[in-house]
């Protein structure tokens, strides 16, 4: 009698674990061997009581800082690495592939994808969403001497989120989300 309880138990949880959303925080290297080769690096961790904080930061009778204040009242982390280095090839591909494949379909959708041949420089941007509201952001952008990866987690509004640009390691990309294509640099 006992074994028919436990064997119950299982087909209750197994289908309510199949339903359990994505985590939209990504598994980010350390990178510590790049670290130390890089002439410039950028390592932020960034999770909700550290946001709570540096909101706290920000003067509410600032505009900006207002709209800043705003955006990060959804959100839950602020994950970024960025590293520069003084020569071509200083970093593997392999080195991004480990976070790029962590971001595919069905929780990950891609919605903007750049590349020039031209700069050798290519920007990926993929969005996860829940119930048609997005929850994770993940940009990576790749030069020869550089690469930047970025994990937002959490209620993202898109109209607001260009409001990171330039704060919290966030790149300013000067990406239009709407058209889904970059525009000129300010």
């Amino acid at each position: 009698m006992r074994q028919r309880r436990v064997s119950f138990w299982w087909l209750w949880l197994v289908p309510s674990l199949a339903w359990a959303a994505p985590n939209p925080r990504l598994v980010l290297p350390e990178f510590s061997a790049l670290a130390q080769k890089a002439t410039e690096s950028v390592n932020i961790t960034l999770d909700p009581s550290l946001l709570a904080m540096a909101g706290r930061f920000l003067d509410g009778n600032d505009p900006q800082d207002a709209a800043t204040k705003e955006v990060l009242k959804g959100l839950q982390g602020i994950y970024v690495r960025s590293y520069t280095f003084d020569q071509d090839a200083a970093y593997l591909q392999s080195d991004i592939d480990a976070v790029r494949n962590q971001l595919s379909p069905p929780a990950w959708n891609r919605l903007l994808e750049t590349h020039s041949r031209k700069s050798h420089t290519d920007v990926d941007i993929f969005i996860m969403l829940d119930k048609n509201q997005a929850i994770g952001l993940a940009l990576i952008a790749s030069e020869p001497r550089q690469f930047t990866i970025v994990n937002i987690v959490g209620a993202i509004d898109l109209d607001k989120l260009h409001r990171l640009e330039g704060q919290f390691g966030i790149p300013k990309l000067d990406v239009d989300l709407k058209t889904a294509a970059p525009g000129p640099k300010k």
